[in-house]
């Protein structure tokens, strides 16, 4: 495995110094003749194909491609990363809480009233709802990168219905199948209890009064591009799968058709999206969700997971504000940072970014799946002045960020090891009491040469991801207190006018 040489930051090696987090993996996979190695990438595809562990791209359904070396994080590393996710989703439950009740958040001038009411993810249909345990985000994915310097940012923040969690469990059979010896010479934290902690945390938003709860996921169906993953977490959770049709309310409670009857529904793991969920409150042509769930909800007879309404903290402009909302409902400072990021909406910022629209990254602010991403170094003269008059027409729809190179992890292309970049999304679970985060987590990666967008509807694949136990207690990190909880606008202003932004990608989202 020889040394990879590429400007962004080298997972695997410091200068010309293997990292010690790679070297057991190094040894044992230079033990593996190079024929043995490409009989087990193509056995490991074909386990995809196999298995049904596909994606929908084109309408065509295709084998998930997973590369078979695994990305090595440090138990040290991973300490700072479940910090920052915890401190994060604590924030976005406080946040979201807010603006869908008293909007103290407003009244203090640390976000624009403006900036919620305007996103296309916030529904006033979820004003005043109260979920039984305080709990919108049940589940959270929250995307990662890691810059030139090795430093793990934010890129965006996935609390509507983020998937991918399943391709972690699946990843991780297949490869400790493919390089068993390898897999065993390392002391890697398991993902397999997922399934479980998920649950756990469902069962505990469950109406009041609610002893033994009936849970179910909700799926778009067969043709849902992410039915697969769906399909396992009910299966491995022991609940029902239901469609939208398996679902009926009558006097503001959620009923299930079974076999036996009508049966009650306490908790809904929704993996529809918002403006498919209810007819009777958005769109009236949805024949994916069940007329009334919000009614049942708001009477406090069902429990939505995730909320209705949380993609307003997904939208990236107001993601820009998040290191102001860090400080304001913590009272701390983030544990982990954003990238910069400049707000459209802001005359000074836009002038610059129009005279630099060739050098930076140009994102629609609700766009998931690495859709309508403008890479401007990358870009024909035609293509930018397209973009040029769209954020004009338009400013509030788009923010812009610095090329960032994200990291790269050696990987198996073509019958031979090349960098590529790779970002992460780790997996939140909160059951009201603790926010647990799944160790390890999806790599994505972009396995064209140069390519930075990992999506897998962009061509990316994934890697299993281990995160190192050690051989002690992990070292625990403390946010450091906020300097000051004053509203934004008072704030270091070139902070508060480049923010600190979202990014770029994702499917379901």
């Amino acid at each position: 495995m020889d040394r990879l040489n590429h400007g962004a930051f080298d997972e695997m090696y410091d200068g010309q110094d293997l990292r010690s987090s790679y070297s057991d993996l190094r040894t044992s996979l230079a033990d593996l003749a190079h024929g043995e190695l490409e009989t087990r990438v193509e056995a490991l595809a074909s386990s995809y194909l196999d298995q049904g562990v596909t994606f929908d791209i084109g309408g065509e359904e295709r084998a998930f491609p997973l590369d078979i070396l695994p990305r090595v994080i440090e138990m040290e590393q991973w300490a700072r990363v479940e910090a920052g996710v915890q401190q994060r989703v604590r924030v976005l439950e406080a946040f979201l809480a807010d603006i869908y009740d008293a909007g103290q958040v407003f009244d203090d001038g640390v976000i624009p009233r403006s900036v919620v009411t305007t996103s296309s993810h916030f529904h006033r249909q979820s004003a005043g709802i109260k979920p039984p345990n305080g709990v919108r985000v049940h589940v959270s994915g929250i995307d990662l990168i890691r810059d030139n310097d090795g430093e793990f940012r934010v890129l965006e923040d996935n609390v509507r219905v983020p998937s991918g969690v399943s391709y972690v469990m699946t990843n991780r059979r297949a490869i400790a199948a493919a390089i068993p010896e390898t897999f065993a010479g390392h002391r890697i934290r398991p993902v397999a209890g997922y399934p479980q902690k998920l649950l756990t945390a469902l069962r505990a938003a469950a109406p009041a009064g609610v002893v033994d709860p009936t849970v179910v996921v909700l799926t778009p169906g067969v043709f849902n591009g992410a039915y697969f993953e769906h399909a396992l977490l009910a299966r491995t959770m022991g609940v029902e799968l239901v469609e939208g049709r398996d679902l009926e309310c009558r006097r503001g409670r959620v009923m299930m058709r079974t076999t036996q009857g009508l049966e009650p529904v306490h908790v809904i793991y929704r993996r529809v999206d918002d403006e498919f969920l209810d007819p009777l409150h958005f769109r009236s042509d949805s024949v994916l969700g069940c007329s009334g769930l919000m009614n049942a909800a708001r009477a406090g007879n069902v429990t939505i997971a995730n909320a209705v309404g949380n993609g307003v903290a997904d939208d990236k402009l107001t993601y820009t504000y998040m290191p102001d909302l860090v400080r304001y409902y913590l009272g701390e400072e983030p544990i982990l940072r954003n990238v910069d990021t400049w707000r459209m909406g802001d005359a000074d910022a836009r002038e610059e970014v129009m005279d630099r629209l060739d050098e930076l990254v140009l994102k629609p602010v609700d766009g998931s799946g690495g859709k309508g991403i403008v890479i401007g170094p990358k870009a024909t003269s035609a293509e930018l002045d397209e973009l040029r008059g769209k954020v004009l027409a338009d400013p509030r729809s788009w923010i812009a960020q610095p090329v960032v190179q994200l990291s790269t992890v050696p990987t198996y292309v073509g019958g031979a090891l090349s960098p590529r970049h790779v970002d992460l999304r780790p997996f939140a679970v909160n059951d009201g009491n603790r926010v647990w985060v799944l160790p390890g987590g999806l790599t994505r990666v972009a396995l064209g040469e140069g390519e930075l967008i990992v999506n897998s509807s962009r061509g990316g694949g994934s890697k299993d991801t281990w995160v190192l136990a050690g051989h002690g207690h992990p070292p625990k990190v403390v946010a450091k207190p906020a300097a000051s909880r004053a509203p934004a606008q008072q704030q270091d202003q070139q902070q508060d006018q480049q923010g600190q932004g979202s990014s770029h990608q994702q499917q379901e989202q």
